[in-house]
C-alpha cells in the first residue's frame, strides 16, 4: 500500500518526512492489513508498508499519516509522526506522548518523565527502541530508577521520527506489558528525499522563575542514494538548562507525644488533657519552605544507515547515544519534629477536629536544622541494533534482527549537610492556608552561623545498570492472497546491577571533633561551631505565608567539603541498594493474519499465541550475608486475537481479547530486606514472586466521518488475575533478624533502635483485582464547519478524554482495603487547537490529569498522592522563506503547581511547589 500527501514545501520538510521505515518497522507487528503479492514481513525491523515515496510536510499532514497508521492496524494503537514531535514545545519524549489518548505523565522538577497508559504505570509498560526492548534509568526526586519503569527524559525529543503506543497485545508483539508496548523510532534514511538533507535548529530556553536561559540545538544529516541502493543518515540533539522548584513540604505528617503541652510536662502528667490531644492528633513531621534547583544538560546522538542491494534484501544498522549530566541543590530551614517530639515544649496549638490535624503550634526547644543538599548524577543510554531482512520467493520472507542496550546511571556523589540548633525558643508554624503557611523563627537569629553547629553529613553515591541482549528471527509465508502465516523466536537477556554507598555520620560519632572537652562524659557539644567562612546565606525569593522566614545560613558545601576531607572518609555499602537481578527470556509465537471479507464488508484480523519461558537469578543481602537465589523456569502461554471490522467504508469496529503478564518489579525481586531507620520501617522482599498476570478486552467504533478527521469510543477491560501484595505487622527491630549495622548512622532508629514499634512488611503473591475505562477521541479540521471562512479553512482540533478505574487489595496490618492502583488518575483528557498556513502556524495545548495515588505512606496516614495538574503549551511558527522559519514556544503558561497530600481521607498537605514558565526562541533552517 502506498500513500501520497501533497501539500507545499516548507522549511521543515525533513521534520514531518523523515518517518520512512522507522515508523513500520515499530508497529509491523500490530499492523495487518491487505497484502500485496508478496506480504510484508513484520519483525521488530520491518515494514508494515511502503512509505519511500511519501511526501508529507507540515504539522497537519503529520497528524493525517498517524491517523492513517491508527485506521490501518488491526490492533489498537496510537501514533506521533515526525512533525508533530519535532515541532510542538516537547522538552523530552515523555511530554510529547502525554497528547496520546490514555496517557498521562509525572513530571519532576518541571520535566516530564514517566507515563502511565490507562491507568497502569510504567512498570506494566515496555518500551522498544528501534524495535528492541530497553531501559532507560536515571535520577531526580526519590534517587535513582531501580525498576522497571523507563525515563523518557533521558532523550531530547528532536532524536526521534515516530512513537507508535501499541494498546492491545498480539502474538508477534513482545510480552511484558499489562498496559501497553511503546515503539520509540529514531530517522530512516529512505524516509528521506534522494541525495543529500541537512537541516539545523536552535533555540534559547528561558525559565521565569531561574531567570536563566539556556540553549537548545539540533542538527540532521542524511543521504539516499539516488539509485535506492543505500542511504545514511545522522543526527544530534543538544541542551542544557535549570529550574528551580519553590515552595513549602512537610515530609508527611505524624502522631508523637511530647514533653510539655502549656506548661504541663506530660510525662508527670499522663492524663492531661492537653499532652493526650497533641499526642494524638497529626503535626507536620518538618515543616520548611526550601529551593531546589535542577541543571540538566543532555546530548543525543544516533546513526543509521541502510543497505538495498536488491528488491529483496534489505539491511539496517542503527546506533543511538544519549547522555544526560544533572545535578540537584537543595537549601532548606527547618523543626526536625521526626523523632524528637520528647524533648520539645508546646505553648500554644490549635486543632482542626474535622481531620485531627494541628493546624497551628507554638514551641520552643524546638531542633532547628539547615540542610545544604546536593547530588550529581550521569546517565549514558548507549544501544545498537542490525536487522537483515530477505525476500525468498514471492510468497515466502524472513528477517533476522540482533542488538544491545546498555543504561548506567551513576551518582558520583550525594551530599547532605546540616546545622542543627536543638533547643531553639520561639518556633511557630500555622497551616491554617496550608498552601502558604506561615513558618516563622521568631527567637535567635537563623542568619548567625554562631547560633549552629555542623551536626551531621552525609554521602551516598551509587551506580545502577540495565542491558538488554536480544536476537530474533522471523518468517512470514503468504499461502494465500487473503491469508499469511508468521512465526518466530526471540531470545532476550537482561542484566540488572546496582550497589550504594554510604558516609553518613555524625560529627561526634566520627570523631571529627571533641563534643566532650572537659572528660565528664557529658557532651559539651554534637557538631562543629559554625563559622561564616563555612557558610553562606540563603534567601527564598517566592510567596510565603506573611511573617515567614526566608533568610537563613546554611553549610557550603565545597568549604565543608575540604574541612573534613569528606572524600577521604571511609565508606560502607548500603546493603539494602546492593543487588543484582538477572533474566533470560526465550518466546516463541505463531500468528494467523487475514484481510478479507466479512458480511460483504473489510474484515482484517490476527490469531495467534506465544509462548515464553523466564529464568531468573537474583542476588543480595539477607540478614547481612550476601545469598544467591536461583529461581526454576516458569512460562506463560499468552493467546491473543485482534478483529478490524469496516461496517462501512469510514467505520471500524475493533474487537481485541489476549493474555498478557508483567515481570515482578526489580526492587521487590532481591532476597533480602530494606531497612529505613528514619521512619522506623523493614520491608522484605521476594525473590519468588510470580508475574502481574491479566486477562484483556478492548473493543473500539472508529468513525473516520471526513478527511483528517476521527470520531472514536474505545472501551477496555482487564481482569488481573494476581498481583504482589504487601502485608504489614507491628514488632521490634530484633524480631526481624537484621543486624544493627543496616541502621542508618544519625537516624532516630540507630540511636534507639527500639524507640518505638517498627512497621514490617513482606510481599507476596496475592489477589488481582479489576481495571476498567472508556476513551473518546477527536480529530477534524474546522473547515468541516465553515469551508468558506479562510480563517477556519486553516483551523483544527484534536481531543481525547479517559476514563478509568480499578480495584484492587492493600493490606495494613490486620485490615484489607480496596483501592485504586498507583498512578491511575480516574479523568484525563487533552486538547490541542491548531491553525497552519503557508507561512504562519501556531497552536495552544492543554493537557489534564485527576488526582492519583504514589503509595501506601506511612506514619499513621493511609496512602498518599498528588492532586490533578493541568498544563498549558503553545508554540508560534512563522517561515521567512523556504528554507528558514522562526519559533517562539511557551510551556506550563498556568505555572501549575505541584500539589501532593498525605492520607486519602483527610489529605493532610505534603507538598506545594512550582517550577515557573517556559518561554523558546528559535530557528529552522534547512540546507
Amino acid at each position: 500500500m502506498r500513500y501520497r500527501l501533497e501539500t507545499k514545501k516548507t522549511p521543515v520538510t525533513l521534520l514531518a518526512a523523515a518517518i520512512g521505515l522507522a515508523l513500520q518497522v515499530a508497529a509491523a507487528s500490530a499492523l495487518a492489513q491487505q497484502p500485496p503479492e508478496q506480504p510484508p514481513a513484520t519483525g521488530p525491523t520491518t515494514d508494515a508498508t511502503e512509505l519511500d515515496t511519501i511526501q508529507v510536510v507540515g504539522y497537519r499532514a503529520s497528524l493525517v499519516r498517524a491517523l492513517d497508521l491508527k485506521r490501518d492496524s488491526v490492533g489498537s494503537i496510537d501514533a506521533i509522526v515526525a512533525e508533530d514531535i519535532a515541532d510542538f514545545p516537547d522538552q523530552n519524549l515523555a511530554e510529547s506522548l502525554q497528547r496520546i489518548p490514555g496517557i498521562t505523565i509525572t513530571r519532576d522538577s518541571g520535566e516530564g518523565r514517566n507515563i502511565s497508559v490507562r491507568g497502569l504505570s510504567g512498570e506494566f509498560t515496555r518500551v522498544r527502541v528501534n524495535g528492541m526492548e530497553a531501559i532507560a534509568a536515571t535520577g531526580g526526586e526519590g534517587g535513582p530508577n531501580r525498576g522497571r519503569d523507563f525515563d523518557y527524559n533521558v532523550f531530547a525529543s528532536e532524536l526521534f521520527n515516530s512513537i507508535v503506543v501499541h494498546k492491545t497485545a498480539s502474538a508477534s508483539l513482545d510480552e511484558g506489558s499489562l498496559g501497553a508496548v511503546v515503539d520509540l523510532n529514531t530517522g530512516n534514511p529512505f524516509g528521506y528525499e534522494h541525495g543529500r538533507t541537512f537541516v539545523v535548529s536552535g533555540e534559547g530556553q528561558y525559565n521565569d522563575l531561574t531567570e536563566d536561559a539556556g540553549p537548545r540545538v539540533a542538527a540532521l544529516f542524511a543521504y539516499r542514494d539516488p539509485g535506492d541502493v543505500w542511504g545514511v543518515s545522522f543526527s544530534a540533539a543538544y541542551s542544557d538548562n535549570t529550574t528551580k522548584e519553590l515552595g513549602q513540604n512537610t515530609v508527611r505528617w505524624q502522631q508523637a507525644g511530647f514533653r510539655s503541652v502549656g506548661g504541663v510536662v506530660c510525662a508527670d502528667n499522663p492524663d492531661d488533657a492537653g499532652c493526650s490531644e497533641v499526642a494524638d492528633a497529626f503535626h507536620a513531621r518538618i515543616p520548611r519552605y526550601g529551593e531546589i534547583e535542577v541543571e540538566r544538560e543532555r546530548l543525543g546522538l544516533t546513526g543509521s544507515f541502510e543497505l538495498r542491494p536488491t528488491d529483496s534484501t534489505r539491511l539496517r544498522v542503527d546506533v543511538l547515544h544519549s547522555k544526560l549530566d544533572a545535578a540537584r541543590r537543595e537549601k532548606w530551614l527547618e523543626v526536625l519534629f521526626r523523632g524528637n517530639e520528647g524533648g520539645m515544649d508546646v505553648t500554644d496549638y490549635t486543632i482542626d477536629p474535622a481531620t485531627n490535624t494541628l493546624t497551628r503550634m507554638e514551641v520552643d526547644n524546638a531542633w532547628v536544622r539547615s540542610e545544604n543538599f546536593e547530588k550529581a548524577w550521569t546517565t549514558e543510554f548507549t544501544q545498537w541494533s542490525t536487522s537483515l531482512e530477505q525476500s525468498f520467493t514471492d510468497t515466502l520472507s524472513g528477517s533476522l534482527s540482533m542488538g544491545r542496550s546498555t543504561s548506567t546511571l551513576e551518582f558520583p556523589h550525594e551530599i547532605t549537610y546540616m546545622y542543627d540548633d536543638r533547643d531553639y525558643n520561639g518556633f511557630v508554624y500555622d497551616y491554617t492556608d496550608d498552601r502558604r503557611p506561615v513558618i516563622a523563627y521568631n527567637g535567635a537569629d537563623v542568619t548567625d552561623p554562631a547560633n549552629f553547629q555542623m551536626a551531621e553529613f552525609r554521602d551516598r553515591p551509587s551506580r545502577t545498570e540495565h542491558t538488554f541482549d536480544t536476537i530474533s528471527a522471523e518468517v512470514e509465508w503468504a499461502f494465500s492472497p487473503n491469508y499469511w502465516l508468521q512465526a518466530g523466536a526471540t531470545h532476550r537477556k537482561f542484566t540488572f546491577e546496582t550497589w550504594g554507598g554510604i558516609r553518613d555520620s555524625g560529627v561526634c560519632a566520627a570523631g571529627l571533633y571533641d563534643c566532650d572537652p572537659d572528660g565528664d562524659g557529658i557532651a559539651d557539644f554534637y557538631g562543629i561551631p559554625a563559622t561564616g567562612n563555612l557558610s553562606e546565606i540563603h534567601e527564598f525569593d517566592d510567596a510565603t505565608g506573611s511573617g515567614s522566614t526566608t533568610r537563613w545560613v546554611v553549610p557550603n558545601l565545597a568549604a565543608w567539603n575540604d574541612f573534613i576531607d569528606l572524600f577521604g572518609r571511609p565508606m560502607r555499602e548500603d546493603q539494602g541498594n546492593v543487588r543484582q537481578v538477572q533474566e533470560e527470556d526465550t518466546a516463541y509465537f505463531v500468528q494467523l493474519n487475514g484481510a478479507t471479507e466479512l458480511a460483504g464488508r473489510d474484515f482484517r484480523f490476527d490469531l495467534g499465541v506465544r509462548y515464553v519461558e523466564t529464568d531468573q537469578s537474583s542476588s543480595g543481602y539477607n540478614s547481612g550475608v550476601y545469598v544467591y537465589v536461583d529461581r526454576p523456569t516458569y512460562s506463560d502461554t499468552l493467546p491473543s486475537a485482534n478483529f478490524a471490522w469496516s461496517l462501512t467504508p469510514d467505520l471500524i469496529w475493533r474487537m481485541s481479547a489476549a493474555k498478557v503478564m508483567t515481570r515482578p518489579s526489580l526492587g521487590n525481586l532481591t532476597p533480602g530486606g530494606s531497612v529505613d531507620s528514619f521512619n522506623y520501617r523493614v520491608s522484605f522482599q521476594n525473590p519468588f514472586l510470580d508475574p502481574t498476570r491479566a486477562t484483556a478486552f478492548d473493543t473500539a467504533l472508529e468513525w473516520y466521518f471526513a478527511p483528517e478527521s476521527i470520531l472514536s469510543l474505545a472501551l477496555f477491560y482487564k481482569d488481573i488475575d494476581s498481583r504482589p501484595i504487601r502485608a504489614e505487622r507491628t514488632g521490634t527491630y530484633a524480631s526481624t533478624g537484621l543486624p544493627l549495622s543496616l541502621l542508618v548512622p544519625t537516624s532516630p532508629a540507630e540511636q534507639d533502635p527500639e524507640g518505638r514499634p517498627w512497621t514490617i512488611s513482606t510481599i507476596d503473591n496475592g489477589p488481582g483485582g479489576k481495571l476498567k475505562g472508556f476513551e473518546v477521541g477527536f480529530q477534524m479540521p474546522l473547515s468541516l464547519f465553515a469551508e468558506g471562512v479562510p480563517v477556519l479553512r486553516n483551523m483544527g482540533m484534536i481531543g481525547n478524554y479517559t476514563w478509568v478505574d480499578s480495584e484492587v487489595d492493600y493490606t495494613f496490618g490486620s485490615e484489607i482495603v480496596t483501592e485504586r492502583l498507583f498512578g491511575l488518575s480516574k479523568n484525563s483528557y487533552n486538547f490541542t487547537l491548531f491553525y497552519e498556513n503557508d507561512r504562519f502556524d501556531a497552536r495552544v495545548s492543554a493537557a489534564y490529569r485527576s488526582d492519583y495515588l504514589d503509595g501506601t505512606s506511612g506514619t499513621g496516614n493511609r496512602f498518599e498522592g498528588y492532586d490533578g495538574t493541568l498544563n498549558v503549551d503553545a508554540s508560534l511558527g512563522y517561515k521567512i522563506n523556504e528554507r528558514f522559519e522562526v519559533t517562539l514556544e511557551g510551556l506550563n503558561l498556568t505555572d501549575d503547581y505541584q500539589d501532593r497530600w498525605t492520607d486519602i481521607d483527610a489529605r493532610r498537605r505534603y507538598e506545594w511547589d512550582h517550577t515557573g514558565r517556559v518561554y523558546k526562541l528559535g530557528f529552522r533552517y534547512r540546507f
